[in-house]
């Protein structure tokens, strides 16, 4: 035991005058009051220590805290009659300090060791202010005196944390400091101030704190006399499976590198062992399917060794379902010792350095949901006894792995979501209120219907990109593909005539010559096309198969013919550069989608064709808590005018990177009455609804290659913007914008105002066509 005068508070208290003294009169009344109770052999150690006091007759006197080493024999007393039993001096962290100050004076050499510690090696978190330490204590002190002399239970809590930073190891260490005040008296020196206790409560339960405390019940009112007792726990391993349990709380969970260490300095302050390293590794599934996890945290060695840098798709999903089938827990204090023929995975391990090793799989619920490994590198190890300090953490870890995985999962339903259906955030509210209408009967037994879901009056705008002569190019390709596949053939069979001599060869060789003069057509029809493609890969292929096999010298001949033939070289620069326009539109839609949404909430759907198509509907039905204006129309039909001459640059400008230039067309519909749209369930799209509102549908359908009235010019141009609509009125929004973007230089000067060719049920269709502005290639 030691007398050692100490400020537990790290040196963070604030000055507190009140006026308190040590005092030994409230232990020695509980030592009389416990002599009457006691009926065991407790009570001679009671009275040994009520003599004691009585010979030194300190019952009224107040001590110096300076003085306190004189009575030394005394405080054994104390600690003697207050302590557990059942605790030893070396293991039990137990002392006295004054009453309500911050300063220890008697207590265990365990208590010391603790608290000198923690102050000369340890760094105070930052966020435990000295402000916040005094409000404890305001809280405490306050607390006390209301209970004492008004009898009112203040909610706070006694228990102190104190958390800091080993210098030395790096860790985390907490100790909870538990203040019993059963041995202070206090007493007020004048008439005690009234209080509305109602106010009071009021205030305290909804946060408010202890100081207003301070004006009612001023601290100089009143007089504290005795001795607090401290209890001093190491409670480091708990809060370290607290720390994990609020990052499970967090929005981000596993998600971010910072959550992911702290995690990580967690687990290590609860083995004591900074060289102790961990990695979770979350077992992903898509259709059930184990898939790789993008997450590389900690030190990476499971995202090494059975990541995409090592195995292949197919190889980690044997793995991973071999795993989840059957989860098997392995440690090693060396793996440098394992031999064992199905340890053979250990090989990746060793050469990584590491040393000690366990792969710990984690559950949810029965449910494997990852795999925990703890390692060491180099020389340092551990043994068994470490993962037993781990087990308090693991159901904290499985529910930490089960979010992340539920976090993919949702990732993969918002891509989907957002990607691949209908249901965009502008219109996500219908279908909330019918899901849950949905919902609703269902559990109250009603009868079910899912409600359609409308959109009454909107503004329908419509555009379309197309690659011009997509078809005529696609034909041209394949002729050439096929005249290359034929000329190759032609060749191989004449060089074989060297080789063998027989009907079968003439007979290849004629039908080779007959498809030759087949394919000096411009065009071909689907059935020509299927049954040359029918000729070449199945009885011209089949064949030179046989001669390879019957005659070993041709097979070097015939194998580079059967190369060429496998070959569609003309077709595939055809595709790379449609899929290079397509990429680059849908790249700029996707960037400026969410631009489409600062104005008025629309709603906006594409879908791809040789080119890309696209329908913007938008009207106050679409978001009625917020007003709709004519404005916001307009102010999209200038961004749909911008973004058209904006994508026929972006694809002029993609012709010197392609391999067969191909150029685009512009389409606007223009359509100035509001229409009605619903969502159709089995296509997972919006659709036109009632019958007048079905000819803009219809409109929309036709015009893509419709021509200019009484020539065969077709209507929409590389390089140009063509705007169809039906009366005068519906372009009066356009014109100003075309002057403008005219003026700006990103139109040509010149506007064609055309008539357009009758279409299956459609007459007096109008357009207008500008050119747009290229930059040099």
């Amino acid at each position: 035991m030691q007398t050692t005068i100490l400020d537990v508070s790290g040196n963070k208290s604030q000055p507190l005058a009140i006026d308190a003294a040590i005092s030994f009169k409230p232990f020695i009344q509980y030592l009389e009051k416990r002599l009457v109770e006691e009926r065991t052999v407790k009570s001679g150690l009671y009275a040994e220590a009520l003599s004691q006091f009585t010979k030194a007759n300190l019952s009224d006197k107040d001590i110096a805290i300076k003085e306190i080493h004189n009575y030394a024999s005394l405080l054994e007393y104390v600690y003697a009659c207050l302590s557990p039993a059942s605790e030893g001096e070396g293991r039990l962290a137990w002392g006295l300090c004054f009453p309500f100050l911050p300063v220890a004076f008697y207590g265990t050499d365990l208590m010391y060791e603790l608290l000198s510690k923690r102050m000369e090696g340890y760094a105070y978190e930052v966020t435990r202010t000295p402000e916040e330490y005094h409000r404890e204590r305001l809280q405490l002190l306050y607390s006390f005196i209301l209970k004492r002399l008004y009898n009112f239970q203040a909610p706070v809590k006694k228990a102190q944390y104190h958390v800091g930073l080993n210098k030395t190891t790096g860790l985390m260490q907490c100790y909870m400091v538990d203040i019993n005040t059963d041995f202070v008296d206090v007493s007020a020196k004048s008439a005690l101030p009234v209080i509305d206790f109602v106010q009071l409560y009021t205030h305290l339960s909804e946060g408010g704190g202890f100081e207003i405390l301070e004006e009612m019940l001023p601290l100089a009112l009143f007089k504290f006399r005795g001795i607090c007792i401290m209890t001093v726990t190491d409670v480091t391993a708990e809060e370290a499976v607290n720390n994990i349990r609020k990052i499970r709380l967090t929005r981000t969970g596993l998600t971010d590198e910072e959550s992911y260490q702290k995690v990580i300095q967690s687990l290590k302050s609860l083995v004591r062992n900074r060289e102790i390293e961990f990695d979770l590794f979350p077992l992903l599934k898509v259709n059930d399917v184990p898939v790789f996890s993008m997450a590389k945290g900690g030190t990476g060695i499971l995202f090494e060794v059975y990541g995409e840098h090592r195995l292949t798709a197919e190889e980690f999903r044997r793995q991973a379902t071999a795993f989840a089938a059957k989860p098997l827990f392995f440690f090693s204090s060396d793996i440098f010792l394992e031999t064992r023929k199905e340890y053979s995975f250990l090989e990746h391990f060793r050469h990584l350095g590491v040393k000690s090793l366990a792969l710990m799989p984690i559950f949810h619920l029965h449910e494997p949901v990852g795999v925990m490994a703890v390692h060491t590198w180099g020389e340092h190890t551990f043994d068994e006894k470490v993962l037993a300090l781990l087990e308090p953490a693991i159901s904290p870890i499985g529910q930490l792995l089960r979010i992340y995985v539920d976090g993919f999962n949702l990732e993969i339903e918002r891509v989907i979501k957002e990607k691949f259906t209908s249901i965009q955030p502008s219109v996500q509210w219908k279908f909330n209120e019918v899901a849950w209408n949905y919902i609703y009967h269902s559990k109250k037994n009603l009868p079910v219907v899912l409600g359609n879901i409308l959109f009454e009056e909107v503004y329908p705008l419509y555009g379309a990109i197309d690659i011009r002569n997509s078809t005529v190019e696609r034909n041209k390709a394949i002729i050439a593909d096929i005249d290359n596949h034929l000329k190759t053939l032609a060749s191989t069979l004449d060089s074989l005539q060297e080789f063998l001599h027989n009907d079968l060869l003439k007979e290849m060789i004629y039908h080779c010559q007959q498809w030759q003069q087949v394919i000096t057509q411009e065009q071909l029809s689907s059935s020509v096309e299927n049954e040359m493609y029918k000729f070449l890969e199945e009885e011209a292929t089949a064949y030179l198969q046989h001669v390879a096999s019957q005659i070993p010298e041709s097979r070097k001949l015939i194998n580079n013919c059967l190369e060429n033939l496998d070959s569609n070289v003309n077709k595939n620069e055809l595709e790379v550069s449609m899929q290079m326009i397509n990429n680059a539109i849908n790249d700029y839609f996707e960037a400026n989608k969410h631009k489409l949404q600062e104005s008025y909430p629309c709603y906006f759907e594409k879908f791809r064709t040789d080119g890309i198509e696209y329908d913007i509907y938008i009207g106050q039905s679409i978001t009625p808590a917020k007003d709709f204006s004519h404005f916001h129309l307009k102010d999209l039909r200038l961004w749909q005018l911008s973004s058209m001459a904006a994508i026929a640059k972006l694809t002029h400008s993609l012709l010197i990177q392609m391999p067969r230039e191909l150029y685009t067309t512009q389409l606007i519909f223009v359509h100035n009455q509001p229409i009605d749209i619903s969502f159709r369930a089995d296509e997972r799209r919006f659709d036109v609804e009632g019958a007048y509102n079905i000819r803009y549908q219809m409109i929309k359908k036709r015009i893509d290659k419709v021509h200019i009235r009484n020539t065969e010019e077709r209507l929409t141009q590389p390089g140009k913007i063509a705007l169809i609509y039906s009366d005068g009125r519906d372009i009066e929004d356009f014109l100003p914008f075309i002057h403008y973007l005219q003026e700006t230089g990103v139109l040509l000067p010149e506007l064609e105002e055309l008539e357009l060719e009758d279409l299956q049920g459609l007459t007096g269709l109008k357009a207008l066509r500008v050119g747009v502005t290229m930059p040099p290639l």
